[in-house]
């Protein structure tokens, strides 16, 4: 067996998995499992946002070591749901290179959704969170226009400019342009809710909080980059919605204001989440879990904060059911956690504090930019512990069933009992 060509080969599988969506340590987690399925006396995996890398030790002792930069990324839950099928797979059966290669480029060559989808995605995504941030009937209507231009020229974009701020500082720019353009013609009344809902098409869905997350399991490089690109990618929204603001001297905001009516919310919110999860290439039956996973996630969060007026509490308490919720989900359907988990776990992205901190700083209010960090901070650390809280506990349940849930670099003996 040419083991060069083999550990190439598990790359590739990684590579695409990180590039498709996958989190670090679950990417990790597979890569190590495929090698030890080849019987490598020793495999070590480092795994970074940019950066991937593989060395073995073969059962002749030779050593192989092979690198991957990856320059860059584009969510594709589907592909990731098949590359982890392909992952299992592998450890299965062991394929020889010339099976592994086929099963690897059958994943690959898998036809992409019908452009017309991404569409839908955008409209369902933006407009409905911007109806879930208060928007009125005209409000809704400029979210509609504002999503589909952020389709259109983001797709167009994508394929030239690979740089997040300069992408975001555009189409920030474009849409807050329109939507101030729309309230200037007396379309819609409420600019920042508007743009607010528009902003959960821009921002890094769980980049904060999985940063934190990174950090908080010791993965400080990891965790670094990802809030690093969060940064990034809020700083470019931050300067094009300031330079719109400048130009056409826009209206002054009303302040961060749910809809009044909770069924509206659980409502509007589960459009969004399933848009969000057509949005990163979700298939079938996945979407419509994804959707009843934002509609309970939500549901928990106004159960407990009107029992407890606390939102850090009320985060915390609807992230650990949605953390578990996906953890089930991933059982049942033999599928990554991560898919069930991003779409769903939307109606608590701090999106809202993050424009009115932007907002508060082009507009010199530091009380407003400073409580909204505040706010926007507590909320991701309050995810990211909710996410590690059924971390732990999902190991422990997987322990007392004797099931390998996560293995590393201590496990090196092959496994009696695959689980993904």
């Amino acid at each position: 067996m040419d083991y060069n060509k083999i550990v190439q080969l598990i790359l590739d599988v990684g590579e695409e998995m990180l590039r498709s969506g996958a989190e670090n340590f679950r990417l990790e987690d597979s890569l190590y499992r495929m090698c030890r399925s080849y019987g490598f006396i020793r495999s070590d995996v480092y795994a970074i946002p940019s950066n991937l890398q593989i060395t073995v030790e073969t059962p002749e002792g030779e050593i192989i070591t092979q690198i991957r930069h990856i320059e860059s990324t584009d969510i594709d839950f589907d592909r990731l749901d098949y590359l982890n099928n392909l992952s299992r797979y592998v450890c299965a059966n062991k394929p020889n290179e010339k099976e592994f290669r086929k099963k690897y480029q059958e994943v690959m060559d898998r036809e992409d959704p019908h452009p017309a989808i991404k569409y839908f995605a955008g409209i369902m995504g933006g407009t409905g969170f911007a109806v879930f941030f208060g928007c009125n009937f005209t409000d809704a209507i400029v979210a509609v226009i504002v999503s589909l231009m952020i389709v259109v020229v983001g797709e167009w974009l994508g394929k030239r400019e690979s740089n997040l701020l300069v992408y975001n500082m555009i189409l920030s720019f474009m849409s807050e342009m329109i939507i101030l353009s729309a309230i200037r013609l007396g379309i819609g009344s409420h600019p920042d809710r508007v743009m607010i809902g528009i902003v959960m098409l821009l921002i890094s869905g769980l980049g904060v909080t999985n940063g934190i997350r990174d950090v908080l399991q010791r993965d400080f490089i990891s965790g670094a980059l990802h809030i690093m690109n969060s940064m990034l990618g809020a700083a470019g929204i931050a300067f094009g919605i300031a330079l719109a603001i400048m130009i056409l001297d826009g209206a002054a905001s009303e302040g961060f204001i749910l809809n009044h009516n909770i069924p509206i919310q659980l409502i509007s919110c589960t459009v969004a989440c399933i848009g969000f999860a057509m949005w990163f290439k979700i298939r079938g039956r996945q979407v419509i879990y994804s959707g009843i996973g934002a509609f309970f996630t939500w549901g928990i969060y106004i159960v407990v904060y009107a029992l407890r007026p606390s939102n850090f509490l009320a985060t915390l308490v609807a992230a650990v059911f949605v953390a578990f919720y996906a953890f089930i989900m991933s059982r049942v359907n033999k599928a990554p956690s991560t898919i069930f988990l991003t779409a769903s776990v939307f109606p608590l992205i701090p999106g809202p504090n993050l424009y009115y901190m932007m907002y508060g700083c082009v507009s010199k209010d530091i009380d407003l930019a400073f409580g909204e960090m505040i706010v926007l901070l507590a909320t991701c650390l309050a995810i990211a512990f909710g996410f590690i809280i059924v971390d732990v506990l999902s190991r422990s349940i997987m322990y007392m069933l004797k099931t390998d849930y996560h293995i590393g670099k201590s496990s090196q003996r092959p496994m009696e009992k695959e689980s993904n």
